[in-house]
């Protein structure tokens, strides 16, 4: 189980990886569990979406 000091430095850095993505294009050439964390969270906001 991860601290919340580490959750936190994790949405940081998700957060972070997306605003760079989004403004390079760059998600093909982010590493892959970035990639799978983005989707992740991508396809967790749009469940909570349809709710």
């Amino acid at each position: 189980m991860a601290t919340t000091k580490q959750r936190a430095a994790a949405k940081k850095n998700i957060k972070k990886a997306a605003a760079a993505a989004k403004k390079k294009r760059t998600i093909s050439h982010l590493p892959k569990a970035t990639r799978t964390a983005l989707g992740k969270q991508a396809a967790k906001t749009a469940k909570r979406k349809r709710k």
